[in-house]
């Protein structure tokens, strides 16, 4: 009798041993990769999910966006320039059969592969784009790493540079340069303003040509700004005109006599 209980006892706690070995539970963002006696059967989850023991095995796949952070990586640009760049990726599992069955380890890999694709994407341009237009760069860098990490089903969805580490000497020169574009910048409008003012005059001077008497109001017009600033010395513009004739005719006196 104590052997049939006894018996009885090892039955039942091997049928609770079974089943419980037979349940999982996935959470919502997990998705379980189920295998029939080592050959692929189909994707399971979220919820309650059964599973035959020693016949089947689950592997737990997590759906969620990982953010990965690239080390600093060595990256001499197209025009010879050595700077240190990091950056940080973001991706998740879309499609958890190909991330367990078509590569081992999917986060090493896709880190592996984010760092070589940003040296190569980043050795193809120069500092100053590399410094200008890092949207355009990370939207190179994520296009390429998502289509090649598509066969693992892995879906890259955003790739970020955040820091671009250039030495001492480089920035010095980076320095100089903007000092001369500055002043570069200066000279020109310096110079448009000059070919603008001389433009304005040489029509002023052709507007006052038309006009004679134009000149003797812009006369009275210095006279009137020069008294208001309470100089001490005036002087009194003489017409050209005015002097000529004048030594015509002296020239005319002294030629009779």
């Amino acid at each position: 009798m104590g052997l049939t209980f006894g018996f009885s006892g090892i039955v039942i706690a091997f049928v609770v041993f079974i089943v419980a070995s037979a349940v999982r539970i996935f959470r919502e963002y997990e998705r379980g990769v189920v295998f029939m006696l080592g050959r692929f059967w189909k994707v399971k989850g979220p919820g309650l999910v059964l599973i035959i023991p020693v016949v089947q095995q689950v592997v737990r796949m997590d759906l969620r966006t990982v953010v990965f952070d690239v080390p600093p990586q060595d990256v001499i640009t197209r025009d010879n320039v050595s700077v240190k760049v990091n950056a940080v990726v973001y991706f998740r599992v879309v499609d958890p059969e190909k991330a367990v069955i078509q590569v081992a380890r999917f986060l090493e890999a896709t880190s592996q592969l984010a760092q070589t694709t940003l040296r190569a994407i980043l050795g193809k341009h120069e500092l100053d784009e590399l410094l200008s237009e890092r949207e355009r760069l990370n939207t190179d860098i994520q296009r390429v790493l998502d289509s090649q990490t598509d066969a693992w089903g892995i879906k890259v969805s955003n790739v970020e540079i955040k820091d671009v580490d250039i030495n001492e000497t480089m920035i010095r020169a980076i320095a100089r340069q903007a000092e001369a574009e500055r002043e570069r910048r200066a000279k020109i409008i310096h110079a448009e303003g000059e070919l603008q003012a001389s433009e304005k005059l040489l029509q002023a001077a052709q507007m006052l040509a038309q006009q004679p008497q134009a000149m003797q109001l812009r006369y009275l017009q210095t006279l009137t700004s020069i008294a208001g600033d309470k100089n001490s010395t005036i002087v009194f513009p003489v017409p050209v005109d005015l002097v000529s004739s004048v030594i015509d005719r002296l020239t005319k006196g002294s030629t009779q006599t």
